[in-house]
């Protein structure tokens, strides 16, 4: 096995876990693989936040990191909740809203979150999930475990205060902590660039703090692991806080059943032909392992197909559910 083909292996996942739980979000999903050749009359309750053409970032990032290391996520988490090694039928769970989702299916896809891999939890919040990051960092080195903190974080966030107070804490304190920003070029529905001052802002912003960033292409996993890599090591040797800004692309609109008709035709296509897994597939080729990759990629799909069929026919939670996870004032009243 190949470096190469690990990390097509964790992006082909991602990308059908992703198709999945897009189609289960618009009522029904088709899914052929081992598991069934049928259709599914299944729903996700409300829209998603897809990280389609996203793949090569968290695979990059998480090849790199141990079961101690610890994550946080924007509202785009389920191709990092995946790369960090999360079980797939217990995430699909969590999205359907079953018992036996990774929080109980009461979180769903924009809270979900496995401590049993390190992965703190996605967040709704633009940007608040690197306080968190840098909180889980600075934990890390007051019990001075051997272990690093990383907080992924969209362009969209570049603006917002949350990351200019976590990149000040985290240098200031020199803390075990990498962030990464998964520059899509785009905030929702609007071009990131008409409302970001500056070139390369997540670099520069990073750098004026004193935090060292690397620039790299985020849709070259190979690329993405190297720069990786070499940050992971200067943070695990001592060296504080970096930066990594993958430039990359969001095939989907803001959410599931979004059409993305604001999105100019042309842009789409190119993009289309620099996504991520067909690049890595194509070196795959060159290297004389096409049959390989085939094969990883239908393993990807039936692995899949039967994370859906497992969500689909799992119990809901029960009603005392409800009173599982929550504070009690002490007084008999629930918060």
């Amino acid at each position: 096995m190949t470096e190469l083909l690990e990390l097509f292996r964790t992006m082909v996942r991602i990308r059908a876990f992703e198709d999945a739980a897009e189609a289960a979000s618009q009522g029904g999903v088709s899914w052929g693989g081992a598991a069934t050749d049928k259709v599914a009359e299944v729903r996700v309750k409300g829209p998603l936040h897809l990280s389609t053409g996203q793949e090569a970032v968290p695979a990059g990032v998480c090849a790199h990191l141990t079961a101690r290391d610890l994550l946080t996520s924007t509202h785009r988490g389920h191709g990092h909740t995946l790369a960090k090694g999360a079980d797939p039928a217990k995430m699909m769970c969590e999205l359907f809203g079953r018992a036996s989702g990774t929080n109980g299916g009461k979180g769903g896809s924009m809270h979900i979150a496995d401590f049993a891999v390190g992965m703190l939890g996605a967040n709704g919040v633009v940007a608040d999930g690197l306080p968190i990051a840098v909180g889980a960092a600075h934990a890390l080195k007051l019990q001075k475990i051997d272990a690093i903190a990383v907080g992924f974080v969209g362009d969209g966030a570049l603006n917002r205060g949350p990351f200019f107070e976590a990149l000040n804490w985290a240098q200031v304190y020199r803390l075990p902590v990498l962030f990464v920003c998964e520059d899509n070029r785009i905030s929702a529905t609007t071009p990131s660039a008409a409302m970001t001052a500056g070139e390369n802002a997540a670099s520069r912003r990073a750098e004026a703090m004193g935090v060292a960033a690397v620039q790299v292409d985020g849709n070259d996993v190979q690329a993405v692991s190297e720069a990786a890599a070499r940050l992971i090591s200067e943070i695990r040797a001592g060296g504080g806080p970096r930066l990594l800004h993958a430039i990359t692309y969001r095939l989907k609109g803001h959410v599931s059943v979004d059409p993305a008709t604001y999105r100019d035709a042309a842009e789409v296509e190119a993009a289309l032909k620099n996504d991520p897994i067909t690049l890595a597939r194509e070196r795959l080729a060159a290297q004389g392992l096409a049959h390989e990759a085939e094969r990883v990629e239908r393993e990807a799909r039936d692995e899949i197909a039967a994370a859906v069929a497992t969500a689909a026919s799992a119990p809901p939670p029960t009603a005392d559910a409800a009173y599982a996870d929550v504070m009690t004032t002490g007084a008999g009243v629930w918060q």
